[in-house]
C-alpha cells in the first residue's frame, strides 16, 4: 500500500494529487479532528486555515474559532495560519481534540515587500516604499482599481475625469513633473503598462507604490511618474478553495446647482432686457404663453443609475502545482437618461505555478479582458452643460399636435420653431439656440470596444547549495485589440442651412454620418535576472541583482467614415450602407518603438541595524537620437536602525526607529514616436518641410532625494513614517517655435524646462487587537510646493485658454484679472479708471484690480495668477474595525489649496445671453449699495467675459469616499463563511467649490459628469 502511494507522489502533475487524496481516504481510516482556535487573552479566532501539511486536506474555523476535519490515520501533523497571527504547527499524536492558542503576528516590519524585480523585508527597504492596505481596499469597491488607492497613501493623488462609466483615472505620485506625460508605470507581475484598467480588483494581492528614485531608478527610463506595482493573486496548497462575492448597487446625482423655473427666469431676463435696451420689453410681453414649460432640464437630464459586480474565484494545490481561476464581470449604467451610458466588463484570469523539482518552477499568469463603454459627451460641451444651459420655459417634447411632430423625433430643439421660419418672433435670440440635452442623450450611439490579453510565462532556477542564487526569465505579452464605432444620427428642426442635397434636415448631425475606427497594440517583454541572496555569519545579509529587459512595441490602426445613410436603424448602422458619392474617408497609421535595458541593484545589512542599498539601469529607446539613445539612471539610498543599538535597548515601548536617506535619478521616455525627425511632406510635387527635426533631442531627468524616517511604537501597534522629498525634473521638452522667415513650420521639441516638486509626507497606522473588539485607524496627509524653475528663452511662457505656465509658479497656474468689487456708481468709475478715456464700464459692472496703478485694465499690465489647479495638501483617514460577527470600514478623503476654473459658472450666470442661471443670480447688483459680489445682470459684457478670479474657485473638499457595514454568519453546512454587507460611496462632500463635483481633472470645468453617490448591497460565500 504504501509502494501505491510513493509511486502516485513521484507523479509530477498536481491533478493526480485529488486522486491521491481519494485512494488515501479509502485506504487509510478516516479519524475525526476537532477544536477550537483562539488568542492568548481567549477570543476565539474565525478563518483560521487548519491543514495537514503536505497534503490537500484541510478547513477553516467557524466564525466561533471552531473546525472540525477528517485526517487519515498516518496524519502526524496540523498546520494553523491566518493573517495577523504566527503560523503554528502541532503534533496530533492520536489525539481527536486539540485546541491551540494563536500568538498575535507583531513584526510588520518583517513583512516582504515587493520592490523592483524582486521582493524584500520591510525592515531592510531604504526608500520611500509604501504598500496598499489590501484589507481596506476589499472594501472599497471601484470599476477601475486605481481608485482603491485614493486617500490610502501619503502623496499619491488619485482623482476621476469624471463620474461617467469607464472613464479614464489620473494618478499623480509626488506632484506634476512634467508639462508632457505624468503618468505612473505599472508593474503587473513583472510586465509594465501604461493602463489597469483592464484588472480585476477581486484578483489583486498586492498594490506597491514606489515613490522617490531609490526606489524606482530600477525601472530607469519610465519611471520619473513613479512606479505602482502589483502583484496577482495566486493558488496556494491545500484543498480546492471556491470564493463567490455578488453586490447590487443603485446610484444617484448629489450636489446639483438649483435652477431658476420658469417664472424666475422670465423675471431674470426681463430685468436684463430693461438693464440692456430701452423701449417695448419682449420678455414682460411674453409671460404667460400658453406653451411655455417649467423644465427642470438637470432632473429631466438624470435618473437613477444601477451597477452589478460578480466574482468567482477557485484556488487550490499540492505540493507541487497551485492554480487559480477567477472570472469577473462588472457592469455599471450610469445617471444620465436612456442608457446610453453604460460601461461593462468580463474578466477572466488563470494563474498556474509548478515546482517541477525543488529548484526549478514555472508558470504562467494569463488574463483575458473585454470592456465596452457606451461613450457620451461627459466633460467640456457636456449634456450637463447644455442641460444648465437650456431655458427652462422649452419643454422636453413637443406637442403631438405640433405640425413639426415625429415620434422618431418628438424632442424640442430649437425655441418655440415653426416652419415658417426658424426665428420667428424673435424665439431664437430671446430664448437662446442651445441644444436639447435629452435629445442628445436619445441619440448618442458612440461605442468604445477594447478585448485584451496580458499575462507572462516564467521559469526560475536556484543554483548553489542553500538556492542563494536564483536566475529567472520572464516573457511577457499585453495585447490589446480596440474597436470605435460612432453613429450620428440627424435629428433635431430646419435652420435652412447645408448644401443643397442636405435641404429640409434637422440641424443636429446634418447630414448623419458613421465613423468606425479598428486597430491593435501588441508590447511583447522580455526579461531575465539574476539574484543572489546571502546571509553571513548571521551578521551580514547582502543581495544582488543584475538583469536585461526587452521591450517592443507595435500599433497600428485603420479607420473610415460615410455620411448620408439612408436608413438608420441598428441593422443599417454599417460603412457599407452609407452614401458612396460624396464625402468618403479612410485613413491608416502605425507606429512602433523599442526598448533595451541593462539593471543591477546590490544591498547590504550589517547586524541589523545598518543598510544600503545601490541601484543603476542604462536604457537605450528608440524615441531618441543614437547620439543620445542611452540613459543612465543611478540611485544610492541608506538606513539605520537606530532602535537596535545598545544604547536603545531598554526603551521598552520603542520597537523600531529607522532613518533613510536617498538620492537618484529617473527618467521619461513618454514622448511622442520620431520627435526628433525632419517631417517633411509632398503636394503636387512639391516638396515641404512641416517640422525641423532635433538630433540632439535627449531624455527628460528627474533628479530626487528623500528623507524618511520609520518609527514603530508599543510592540508596532503604532507605526509613523515621516518623509520629506526634493523632486527636480529637467531637460523637459519644449516646442520652441521659428521665426516666420523660415517659414510655416511646426514647432520643434528642444530639451528647455525645468521643474521643481517639494514636499513633506506623513502616515499613521494603529492597530488594537488585544481585545474582541478589533480596530484599526491609518490616517496620512502630504504636502506639495509645485513650481516651474526654467523654460526656454524664446518661449518664455506657455499660454492656455484660462492658464499661464511661466518660471516662479506652478505648472498651468490660472493666470487672469482679479475681481475687487463691483462699480457703485458713475463717480466711482471715473475716479478709478482715470488714466481711460472715455471708459465703457457702467455701475453695476465688475470691478478689476489696476495692478499697475495707471487708471488702465489693460491685459499687459493688469493681469495676474489667480490660482493654481496642483493642491499642496492631500489627506485620507480609515478606520476599520470588527466585533463578533460584525465589521466596520470607513476612508475619508480629501485635498486642499487647490483651483478649479468654473466655466459653467460663468456661461451660466455671467454670459451675456439668455441661457438659464442659478438662483445666484437673485443676488445680483440692483443698485447702488446692494452688494459688491454679483454684477449687474445683462445681456452686454458686464465684464464677465475676462477670464478673472470670480471663476476660479476653490475646489478643495473633504469626502466620505466609503463605508461599509458588514456581518458574517456562523458557518452553515457545506459553506465555509458567508457574508453580507452594505456599502456607502460619495455620501457627502464639503466643500466651498459651486461646480457639479470638484474632484475633476480638467482645468476648465464646462459642467463635467459628476461621481454618483451610491448603495452597494453585496454577499460573499466562501465554499
Amino acid at each position: 500500500m504504501k509502494k501505491i502511494t510513493k509511486n502516485i507522489t513521484k507523479l509530477k502533475r498536481g491533478i493526480l494529487g485529488l486522486v491521491f487524496t481519494f485512494f488515501t481516504s479509502v485506504v487509510f481510516g478516516q479519524v475525526n479532528i476537532s477544536g477550537i482556535v483562539t488568542e492568548p487573552n481567549g477570543t476565539s479566532i474565525p478563518g483560521v486555515t487548519v491543514v495537514v501539511p503536505g497534503t490537500t486536506i484541510g478547513t477553516m474555523t467557524d466564525m466561533d474559532g471552531k473546525y472540525l476535519l477528517q485526517v487519515t490515520e498516518d496524519s502526524k501533523q496540523l498546520s494553523f495560519s491566518c493573517i495577523g497571527y504566527k503560523k503554528l504547527v502541532v503534533p496530533i499524536d492520536g489525539r481527536t481534540t486539540i485546541n491551540v492558542i494563536l500568538q498575535n503576528e507583531v513584526t510588520d516590519i518583517d513583512e516582504v515587500i515587493v520592490v523592483g524585480y524582486s521582493a524584500r523585508k520591510k525592515s531592510s527597504l531604504t526608500g520611500a516604499i509604501s504598500t496598499v492596505d489590501m484589507t481596506d481596499m476589499e472594501k472599497v469597491r471601484v470599476s477601475n482599481v486605481s481608485q482603491a488607492m485614493q486617500g490610502q497613501i501619503a502623496g499619491v493623488q488619485v482623482t476621476s475625469s469624471s463620474g461617467a462609466p469607464g472613464d479614464p483615472v489620473q494618478i499623480r505620485i509626488r506632484g506634476e513633473g512634467t508639462i508632457g506625460n505624468n503618468n505612473p508605470l505599472y508593474i503587473i507581475d513583472g510586465i509594465p503598462s501604461r493602463d489597469i484598467t483592464f484588472l480585476n480588483q477581486a484578483d489583486i494581492k498586492s498594490m506597491t507604490v514606489l515613490k522617490d528614485a531609490a526606489a524606482a531608478a530600477i525601472y530607469g527610463s519610465r519611471a520619473s511618474g513613479g512606479v505602482v506595482l502589483i502583484t496577482t493573486k495566486s493558488g496556494t496548497k491545500g484543498k480546492t478553495n471556491v470564493d463567490v462575492d455578488y453586490y447590487y448597487g443603485i446610484h444617484n446625482v448629489s450636489n446639483l446647482p438649483t435652477m431658476l423655473n420658469a417664472d424666475q427666469y422670465m423675471n431674470v431676463t426681463e430685468k436684463a432686457w430693461n438693464n440692456t435696451y430701452t423701449g417695448s420689453n419682449p420678455y414682460t410681453a411674453d409671460k404667460g404663453r400658453s406653451d411655455f414649460g417649467d423644465t427642470d432640464w438637470l432632473d429631466e437630464l438624470f435618473e437613477q443609475g444601477k451597477s452589478q459586480d460578480l466574482q468567482f474565484t477557485a484556488s487550490g494545490g499540492s505540493d507541487k502545482v497551485q492554480f487559480l481561476m477567477s472570472l469577473g464581470y462588472y457592469n455599471q449604467n450610469g445617471i444620465v437618461v436612456f442608457n446610453n451610458d453604460k460601461y461593462q466588463r468580463l474578466n477572466y484570469r488563470t494563474n498556474i505555478n509548478v515546482d517541477l523539482t525543488n529548484r526549478f518552477k514555472i508558470g504562467t499568469n494569463l488574463q483575458i479582458s473585454h470592456s465596452t463603454q457606451d461613450k457620451i459627451a461627459a466633460k467640456g460641451e457636456s449634456l450637463i452643460r447644455y442641460a444648465m444651459l437650456r431655458a427652462p420655459v422649452i419643454p422636453v417634447y413637443k406637442d403631438v399636435n405640433d405640425p413639426t411632430y415625429s415620434e422618431r423625433d418628438p424632442f424640442t430643439d430649437m425655441p418655440f420653431y415653426t416652419q415658417d421660419g426658424y426665428d420667428v418672433g424673435l424665439n431664437r435670440t430671446m430664448y437662446e439656440m442651445v441644444g436639447n440635452p435629452i435629445a442628445k442623450a436619445f441619440f448618442t450611439d458612440d461605442k468604445r470596444k477594447i478585448l485584451k490579453t496580458f499575462g507572462n510565462v516564467y521559469g526560475e532556477y536556484a543554483f548553489l547549495k542553500d538556492k542563494e542564487l536564483k536566475f529567472r526569465i520572464n516573457l511577457g505579452i499585453d495585447h490589446s485589440f480596440f474597436h470605435n464605432k460612432a453613429f450620428y444620427e440627424n435629428y433635431g428642426d430646419d435652420d435652412g442651412g447645408g448644401s443643397d442635397i442636405d435641404k429640409g434636415l434637422g440641424r443636429q448631425n446634418r447630414p448623419n454620418s458613421l465613423n468606425e475606427e479598428r486597430g491593435e497594440a501588441l508590447t511583447v517583454t522580455f526579461n531575465n535576472t539574476l539574484n543572489y541572496t546571502k546571509t553571513f555569519n548571521k551578521k551580514h545579509d547582502f543581495s544582488a541583482l543584475a538583469g536585461t529587459e526587452y521591450i517592443n512595441n507595435y500599433a497600428s490602426s485603420i479607420g473610415a467614415s460615410r455620411k448620408r445613410f439612408p436608413y438608420t436603424t441598428d441593422e443599417f448602422r454599417y460603412l457599407d450602407y452609407g452614401g458612396s458619392e460624396l464625402d468618403l474617408w479612410n485613413s491608416g497609421t502605425a507606429s512602433e518603438w523599442a526598448l533595451f535595458s541593462f539593471f543591477s541593484s546590490a544591498s547590504y545589512v550589517f547586524d541589523y541595524k545598518y543598510m544600503v542599498t545601490a541601484n543603476i539601469r542604462a536604457d537605450a529607446s528608440s524615441r531618441f537620437a543614437k547620439n543620445n539613445r542611452w540613459g543612465y539612471f543611478p540611485s544610492v539610498s541608506a538606513g539605520w536602525r537606530i532602535d537596535q543599538e545598545k544604547f536603545m535597548s531598554n526603551i521598552d515601548w520603542l520597537t523600531n526607529l529607522k532613518l533613510r536617506v536617498s538620492w537618484g535619478i529617473l527618467g521619461n521616455q513618454e514622448i511622442d514616436n520620431y520627435t526628433y525627425l525632419t517631417l517633411i511632406s509632398q503636394t503636387d510635387g512639391i516638396v515641404k518641410t512641416d517640422r525641423f527635426g532635433n538630433p540632439d533631442l535627449k531624455w527628460e531627468s528627474t533628479t530626487q532625494s528623500n528623507i524618511g524616517v520609520d518609527i514603530g511604537l508599543f510592540n508596532n501597534k503604532l507605526a509613523i513614517t515621516a518623509e520629506y522629498f526634493n523632486k527636480n525634473t529637467s531637460d523637459i521638452l519644449l516646442p520652441i517655435g521659428l521665426p516666420s522667415v523660415v517659414g510655416d513650420v511646426q514647432p520643434t521639441i528642444l530639451n528647455a524646462g525645468e521643474v521643481s516638486n517639494k514636499g513633506f509626507e506623513f502616515s499613521l497606522n494603529f492597530r488594537n487587537s488585544d481585545h474582541e473588539f478589533k480596530y484599526s485607524i491609518n490616517a496620512n496627509f502630504a504636502t506639495l510646493n509645485n513650481n516651474v524653475e526654467k523654460l526656454h528663452p524664446n518661449l518664455p511662457n506657455i499660454s492656455g485658454d484660462v492658464t499661464r505656465t511661466t518660471v516662479g509658479q506652478p505648472l498651468n497656474a490660472y493666470y487672469g484679472y482679479r475681481m475687487i468689487g463691483i462699480y457703485q456708481n458713475q463717480a466711482e468709475i471715473d475716479s478709478y479708471l482715470s488714466g481711460t478715456v472715455n471708459p465703457s464700464e457702467k455701475p453695476g459692472d465688475i470691478k478689476f484690480k489696476d495692478v499697475n496703478g495707471d487708471g488702465i485694465i489693460s491685459p499687459d499690465k493688469d493681469r495676474e495668477f489667480i490660482g493654481s489647479p496642483i493642491p499642496t495638501l492631500t489627506y485620507g483617514l480609515s478606520f476599520s474595525s470588527t466585533y463578533k460577527g460584525f465589521d466596520f470600514f470607513m476612508l475619508f478623503q480629501g485635498v486642499e489649496g487647490v483651483d478649479r476654473y468654473n466655466d459653467g459658472k460663468k456661461i451660466v450666470d455671467y454670459d451675456t445671453r439668455p441661457f438659464n442661471y442659478t438662483t445666484a443670480i437673485l443676488g445680483a447688483w440692483d443698485g447702488e449699495g446692494s452688494t459688491n459680489t454679483m454684477p449687474i445682470v445683462a445681456f452686454y459684457d458686464n465684464g464677465s467675459s475676462k477670464v478673472s478670479s470670480i471663476f476660479v474657485e476653490d475646489a478643495s473638499y473633504l469626502r466620505l469616499k466609503n463605508i461599509e457595514i458588514g456581518y458574517n454568519l456562523k458557518s452553515i453546512k457545506g459553506i465555509q463563511d458567508m457574508r453580507f454587507y452594505i456599502s456607502g460611496q460619495n455620501l457627502f462632500t464639503i466643500t466651498n467649490y459651486t461646480g457639479l463635483d470638484p474632484e475633476i481633472t480638467d482645468l476648465m470645468d464646462k459642467g463635467t459628469y459628476p461621481l454618483s453617490k451610491a448603495f452597494l448591497f453585496g454577499v460573499n460565500f466562501k465554499f
